[in-house]
């Protein structure tokens, strides 16, 4: 995703196109900005490209200035430090989590035959960095101004993305050792958030452990569990197969209600946890990939971003895991009467909760007031 020779995908020119044909005759002529940047240790360069008309119109210089004279060596020059003022107040570079502060930027170049002008800037981090995030809104007064962001390492375009005002950002994971645990710091804690914050998957795991069992019976479960859902997490993360929410929503509710009924109709001794937890890991692996697709993979870090998303899954996984069969069996060995009362309501409680969510997300998909 990606310097001075601008690689534009075909997909996103055309798109740009069709934009700029869709806009009023009197209106911006070319919606668009450029940001190189090229990544070499801890140096940072990057070059903006601007066009123009946007430069001329938040310099305030008035209709009287046109693009021609605006692009003249003596008029760029006057207003080399307000461009810099404007490149630098709206383009944010970061370094692992540390917003850098931009050199002096260079004198005004004027791009003749693209009625633009670049200027460049150098940005030092402490050390090679393992994620460089680029935010900037370049010309605020446009609400379609799109910005074709250009990242280059090791000389190499290695990565694109289109910046806008709903998108403001995009995260660039360094082909490094600093790149890769970059990876893991971000998606490693997000799996561990997402199940300890997903009712939903937290529910079906409490009810597929009611019945207690051995500890070889309860890895079992959830290593039946693991299995599956890493399946679907990663062919949906891949765009492979993509249900639609529509359907594995209500589809997740619905393997919460089967949990909780099997429960109840356990007898001698048969045990399906695992064969369930296998079967309907599947559903809930497309329910991981849901959130994982939000949080905007970076491609060239796909393998590890997936691997440490699961992992994260799994840790959060074993801490509800650990919890929940830690306190079943003390209450156990309490009483055995009051054990299979917890089974009893437990069961009730997930096939309440199940049914809910499926009414809720196959009627209401808005959410019930």
């Amino acid at each position: 995703m990606n310097g001075s020779r601008f690689h534009v995908p075909r997909a996103l020119f055309v798109a740009a196109v069709l934009v700029v044909l869709a806009r009023p005759a009197a209106a911006h002529p070319v919606p668009f900005s450029y940001i190189d940047v090229r990544v070499d240790g801890r140096v940072i360069e990057v070059s903006v490209v601007a066009h123009a008309w946007d430069l001329i119109h938040d310099l305030n210089l008035g209709p009287e200035t046109t693009d021609e004279r605006f692009l003249d060596s003596a008029t760029l020059q006057a207003q080399a430090a307000a461009m810099a003022a404007i490149f630098g107040g709206r383009l944010r570079v970061e370094a692992d989590g540390r917003t850098l502060t931009a050199g002096p930027w260079s004198a005004p170049e004027a791009l003749m035959d693209r009625l633009s002008v670049r200027m460049r800037a150098q940005y030092e981090a402490v050390g090679p960095p393992g994620v460089v995030r680029v935010s900037a809104v370049m010309f605020p007064y446009d609400p379609v101004h799109q910005t074709f962001l250009n990242v280059y390492e090791g000389g190499q375009l290695s990565a694109q993305a289109i910046l806008s005002v709903d998108r403001p950002s995009f995260e660039h994971f360094a082909g490094t050792r600093q790149g890769v645990w970059a990876v893991i710091r971000k998606f490693l804690p997000s799996g561990i958030h997402h199940i300890l914050i997903g009712p939903d998957h937290l529910l079906f795991l409490v009810g597929l452990l009611l019945l207690g069992g051995t500890l070889r019976r309860l890895v079992l479960v959830v290593s039946a569990f693991t299995v599956a859902h890493s399946v679907t997490l990663t062919l949906a993360a891949l765009n492979i197969v993509t249900p639609p929410a529509s359907v594995i929503e209500p589809a997740i509710a619905l393997s919460i209600v089967y949990v909780g009924i099997d429960n109840l109709m356990v007898r001698g001794g048969r045990d399906m946890r695992a064969w369930i937890a296998f079967a309907f890991g599947f559903i809930h692996g497309f329910g991981f990939a849901n959130v994982l697709r939000e949080m905007d993979l970076p491609a060239r870090a796909l393998g590890w971003s997936l691997f440490s998303f699961n992992l994260g899954v799994e840790v959060g996984q074993l801490i509800v895991v650990v919890a929940v069969a830690s306190l079943l069996a003390a209450l156990r060995r309490r009483s055995e009467t009051a054990g299979k009362r917890i089974v009893l309501v437990g069961s009730l409680v997930v096939i309440a909760a199940g049914a809910f969510w499926f009414v809720e997300r196959v009627f209401f998909p808005g959410g019930l007031v």
